[in-house]
Parts: C-alpha cells; sequence; structure tokens
C-alpha cells in the first residue's frame, strides 16, 4: 500500500492511503490513535533511510509518498520513500544531527515574517530564500500584522516589499487580524502543495485558521519579556483546504535557518541578484569576498544590490569557517 505523511510526531507517522480523500478532522487524530476503517494510518518507520547520506532527524517527512506493510500484529509500517521532487532542509537545532527536513514534494513555500512583535531579520529571511532557491521551489514572502504598523514600521515593511519584489519575488502584505489580503493570498494557494513557515508568534497558526476554518490550529500571545512568539505547533502537519484544492503544512515556529548542503561556490547561486551579476565578474569562480574586477561588489558600493542581502551572502559563506554547527 501506498499513502501519504500527513503528520509526524516524532516516532509515529499518520499516512493517508492513496486515493482517499483528505479530511481536517482525521489530519488532526493524535498518531497513536488507531485508525477508524478506511481512516489515516499510524505507522512507524521499518529500516533506516538516508537521504544522500546525510543524516537527519526526521528520515521521513511530511509529503512523503510511502509504502506501508503491516505485520501479523496489525502494525504499520514504513519499508520505503517514493522518490522525492524536491524538499526544504535546515541544519538542526539537535547537535546530535546534521540536519532536519522540514517537508517534501512542494509546489510552493510560503515565508510568513513581521517586522515588529515580533521582528524577523533579514538573515533569516535570505537564509529560507536562499534554501528555497537551491531546490527550486518558489516562494511568496508574505508580511503579517500590518494593522499594528506605526508609520515608520510600515515605511520599513514597504521598503522590505520593495526590495525582494525588485529581486524576484512575491511579496504580500497582510493582516490576518483585520482580514486584509487573505482572499489574495488564498488564490496563490489554489491547487498547490505549501510549505507554512516563519518564526514563532509571527500569526501562522491564525492565518491558517483564516484560511482553513476547520484546521483549528492552537494560537498563542507574544512572551510579554522577549516580544518572541510561543511555540504552538509541536510537529509539522499538513492541512486540506478544501474550497481550493489545496493542502498547506504548517511547520512549528524557527528562530534559526542553518543552511546546508550548500558548496561555497555555489552559494552565490541561490541569491537570485547576485547570480546575475556575478556574469560580470572578471574570474568565473568569484567568490565575491576579495577578487579583483568582482561587479557584485561593486554593484553593492552601488547599491545595486542590498547590502543585507549581500551580508546575508557572507553569512551563509562563514558557516562552515565559523563552527556554527557541529559536525
Amino acid at each position: 500500500m501506498t499513502g501519504l505523511v500527513v503528520k509526524n510526531t516524532g516516532f509515529w507517522y499518520l499516512v493517508l492511503p492513496e486515493g482517499q480523500m483528505p479530511n481536517n478532522d482525521l489530519l488532526q487524530l493524535d498518531a497513536t490513535a488507531q485508525p477508524a476503517e478506511g481512516g489515516l494510518i499510524p505507522c512507524k518507520v521499518k529500516g533506516n533511510f538516508r537521504l544522500k547520506g546525510i543524516r537527519t532527524t526526521n528520515p521521513v517527512a511530511v509529503g512523503d509518498w510511502v509504502v506501508i506493510e503491516k505485520n501479523r500484529e496489525g502494525f504499520a509500517f514504513i519499508t520505503a520513500i517514493k522518490e522525492r521532487r524536491n524538499y526544504i532542509i535546515r541544519k538542526s537545532i539537535n547537535l546530535s544531527k546534521q540536519a532536519h527536513i522540514l517537508a517534501t514534494n512542494l509546489d510552493q513555500t510560503m515565508l510568513m515574517v513581521t517586522v515588529s512583535h515580533p521582528q524577523t531579520s533579514t538573515n533569516f529571511i535570505d537564509r529560507f530564500l536562499a534554501t528555497a532557491e537551491a531546490y527550486n521551489v518558489p516562494t511568496i514572502l508574505v508580511i503579517n500584522k500590518i494593522d499594528l504598523h506605526n508609520s515608520e514600521e510600515q515605511s520599513y515593511a514597504d521598503d522590505l516589499a520593495y526590495l525582494y519584489r525588485t529581486i524576484g519575488y512575491d511579496v504580500q502584505q497582510i493582516s490576518v487580524e483585520k482580514g486584509i489580503g487573505i482572499d489574495e493570498l488564498r488564490g496563490k494557494l489554489s491547487h498547490k502543495t505549501t510549505l507554512l513557515s516563519g518564526n514563532s508568534g509571527v500569526g501562522k497558526s491564525s492565518l491558517l485558521n483564516a484560511l482553513i476554518p476547520d484546521a483549528n490550529t492552537r494560537t498563542a500571545e507574544l512572551s510579554d519579556v522577549h516580544d518572541q512568539g510561543m511555540h504552538t505547533t509541536t510537529f509539522s502537519e499538513m492541512y486540506w483546504m478544501a474550497d481550493a484544492d489545496a493542502f498547506i503544512i504548517d511547520t512549528p515556529g524557527i528562530k534559526g535557518f542553518g543552511t546546508i548542503e550548500f558548496e561555497k561556490e555555489s552559494v552565490g547561486h541561490y541569491f537570485k541578484e547576485i547570480f546575475r551579476t556575478s556574469a560580470d565578474c572578471r574570474f568565473n569562480n568569484c567568490t565575491h569576498t576579495h577578487e579583483p574586477g568582482c561587479a557584485v561588489r561593486t554593484a553593492v558600493e552601488e547599491h545595486r544590490i542590498a547590502q543585507s542581502r549581500y551580508d546575508s551572502y557572507l553569512s551563509i559563506l562563514q558557516d562552515e569557517d565559523e563552527g556554527k554547527y557541529r559536525e
């Protein structure tokens, strides 16, 4: 039997059998619960899976198409993973492992950010975008909570939107609380599988509830001490958007985004404007850090490439050198 992994709760996975219509009431079941006839199947992994030899905290991810078998006792096991079209991966906060796969087989990602309450750093945005570029997954950048902005914050949000639109990204400014921009966003999700990601507290769960009323995802207030979000999603899980024939994969809020599988020579390929400009560099293997005749550094000096984007590029180059993550 084959099926789609719709929820990961650590050692257990919920699998939707191929051909069965999704149902959000089913998708919210505890993965250890016994399924009704024809319902979702709770499974464990049988054997060890590897992705290009990379150790991951989750060998199977939400979005995977898998093969499952039941033993004589009636317990189901995932025995194989179908070939993945793509995936989004980041360095794990669990330092005993190398990486964590957020989701697989995506049509697009939706990165939700805020300019305040809490503030999303441009470094986080750029690392996420670079990873999505590396796996050819289009990204919609969603700036939430515009209803809370004062004039200075709205000016910054407009500048942020202008920057990323100029680079070539789809940017939407919304307010989940006031319902601003939700209908337009819904149209962009139609007939697609979308990964929803962002820092804790940016409003992912509230957006899910607005897009999918029967999702009933939990929301939480910001921490008064640090003005940061508090985790309401513990594991990745998939929701069915019936009116749009679409899936949305919700992920736990993440504070940092460590890149992985990047060769230093290729990092510039994942920054659209740096890649375009690099065609004019004197050397084909220019790292854009010190070489003479570097068109990228000239573009930064002339403000044709944003300093924040260049700084993010350099920070990814420095990841391995600084030993930020354990091998």
